[in-house]
């Protein structure tokens, strides 16, 4: 029997294949991208494929065509099961699979759901999806043929691994962990089991319909719950985790969000301590205090494009040890196997905290403050999002003046900086601002404002969106 399939297009993104299951995602697209990463991975010469999933409602029936059509090409097909994305990257890497495939929606709303692949080790992205895309739908697949499927349980040894690099030291620690109902939950329940401290469970149950709040760490109302229990038990931490546990958000001993460019100072320090002169990776939307404090500490500051395969593929390739984004992923290549696990950021992170002389609290205060803009997301069609940047990056190009452009333009001036880039993964423009001073970020915003005026896009509303950081 013949096989061809067509995606939809919207669903073909820059770092993984996600939509809204019923409307752009079926169980059809599942089987559709097992069976063609399948036939990718058999003709690279490849053998097995580890396949995982999240605490979605739909993410089983999607595991299981995903499964069916994986093994349709001959291939033996290793079910990690339910769990979060870092263990199937784990498992990838520890059981040397030729390639892997996680059923998840990661943050997105509880009707979305995704597939993130691995190939030979390294993320699957990019042009590799668009590939995959179009091999589907000229039916460029290998023969039909019957492969193998066996259960492979990895969850103790990837708790174990996790343990492995907890120091053991320093004062005991109470801890708040928000887990937000997401795909961690097993394997947090068994983490902490093993983990000395005094510790708090949030939402510790999966499940696929978030019923406390929505699991994106980043966005500062998915945080009160555990803002507020941090506050009333007088906990040293809080640790809060996305759906499928790959981002990370951290409060301190008084409550106050550590931002993930703040996150990321804190361990870069400490990184350096031990590899002087190494360089750290942060993409484009962080603090310019990030790279300056890197520089400060001794090491090389990289600023780098955004997107969690970008960044771990820039790591590999420079041997960086240590990477992040705002959005809450952190990349350790040291000691680690470079890929993002919020698991592992915290059992690094809490090591940290255990050591200080000092709370958390102070660290994050006596950071140099500057004001920014939230990352803001507005609306703008995939069709011209692209060309609005290269417009303003050909104006600025006239201006002159100290622009970035390794993804979208980056512009800074006396003032602080600010960032308009394309979103690789919805039809929408993001920008950013961080200012010196309130007057200083009201210019920084005033002149982009006019760049998308001059463009023809309606600017976002700034209004009422700075904060210290």
């Amino acid at each position: 029997m013949s096989f061809t399939h067509r995606f939809d297009p919207t669903t073909l993104r820059e770092y993984d294949i996600r939509g809204i299951v019923g409307r752009t995602v079926r169980p059809e697209d599942a089987f559709a991208i097992g069976r063609t990463f399948g036939s990718i991975v058999a003709r690279s010469g490849g053998r097995t494929v580890a396949v995982g999933y999240d605490g979605r409602l739909s993410s089983p029936m999607l595991e299981e065509a995903l499964v069916r059509g994986a093994a349709a090409s001959g291939l033996e097909i290793l079910r990690v099961g339910r769990g979060p994305t870092p263990m199937l990257y784990f498992a990838a890497v520890t059981l040397e699979t030729d390639g892997a495939i996680m059923v998840t929606g990661s943050h997105n709303p509880p009707d979305y759901n995704g597939f993130k692949m691995m190939l030979s080790g390294s993320p699957f992205f990019g042009a590799q999806i668009a590939e995959l895309g179009d091999l589907a739908a000229r039916g460029d697949v290998v023969a039909a043929s019957a492969g193998t499927v066996r259960d492979v349980d990895v969850g103790r040894a990837y708790v174990a691994r996790l343990m492995a690099d907890w120091d053991g030291g320093g004062r005991r620690l109470k801890i708040v962990w928000d887990n937000g109902n997401g795909a961690a939950g097993d394997i947090l329940a068994d983490l902490l089991a093993r983990l000395p401290g005094d510790h708090v469970l949030l939402n510790g149950a999966v499940d696929g319909t978030f019923p406390d709040h929505h699991p994106d760490p980043t966005v500062a109302r998915n945080l009160e719950h555990l803002i507020a229990t941090v506050r009333e038990t007088g906990a040293d931490i809080g640790i809060a985790f996305d759906g499928d546990a790959d981002r990370i958000g951290v409060v301190d001993d008084t409550g106050e969000i550590v931002w993930a460019d703040q996150l990321l100072v804190i361990l870069a320090r400490d990184m350096l301590r031990h590899h002087p002169g190494a360089t750290i990776i942060a993409d484009v939307k962080a603090s310019q205090t990030l790279f300056d404090e890197i520089t400060r500490a001794g090491g090389t500051p990289l600023m780098w494009r955004t997107g969690h395969s970008l960044i771990k593929s820039k790591m590999a390739e420079t041997g960086s040890p240590l990477g992040g984004e705002m959005s809450g992923h952190v990349f350790f290549a040291d000691r680690w196997y470079g890929f993002d696990d919020a698991l592992y950021a915290a059992i690094r992170l809490l090591g940290l905290v255990a050591h200080m002389e000092t709370r958390l609290s102070a660290v994050r205060a006596a950071l140099p403050v500057t004001i920014s803009t939230r990352e803001t997301r507005f609306e703008c069609a995939d069709t011209r999002k692209f060309s609005v940047i290269e417009d303003v990056a050909a104006r600025l190009k006239v201006d002159g003046g100290a622009v970035s452009m390794i993804d979208g333009v980056r512009v800074t001036t006396p003032d602080g900086w600010w960032l308009l880039r394309a979103s690789n993964t919805q039809p929408a423009l993001v920008a950013r601002a961080e200012g010196n001073t309130h007057a200083g970020l009201d210019r920084l915003k005033a002149a982009l404002v006019a760049q998308l005026e001059r463009s023809g896009v309606a600017a976002p509303d700034f209004s009422g969106d700075d904060a210290g950081h």
